[in-house]
Formats: C-alpha cells, structure tokens, sequence
C-alpha cells in the first residue's frame, strides 16, 4: 500500500518537474540550444558533435 502511495507521489513530482522545467526549454531553444544536456548529444541539433567533429577541426 505505501508502495502504492510513493509511485503516485513520484507521478506528480515528474508532472510537477515538467511543468517547471517547460519554460526553461523553450528559452534555451529560443537560444540554439546551448544548454550542457544538448551539446552532450541529448537530442540531436544538426550539427555534428562528439569525436568526428572534434578530429575534422584539427
């Protein structure tokens, strides 16, 4: 039952952090995406990144 309880609690708190996190997205959209999580290669921009884009520069 409190297992019950904690999942539904973890629900909310991922909805909650959604919501938060939404304007926050769209500013770094607005803005190229410059944010640490999309340079790593979270989503994909574009543009190549990682070691084939690194080892063309040089």
């Amino acid at each position: 039952m409190f297992r019950a309880i904690a999942d539904v609690l973890r629900q909310i708190a991922a909805a909650i952090a959604t919501v938060v996190t939404l304007p926050f997205r769209a500013v770094a959209r607005l803005f190229g995406g410059a944010s640490s999580s999309t340079r790593r290669g979270g989503r994909s921009t574009g543009r190549r990144s990682g070691r084939m884009g690194r080892a063309r520069r040089v």
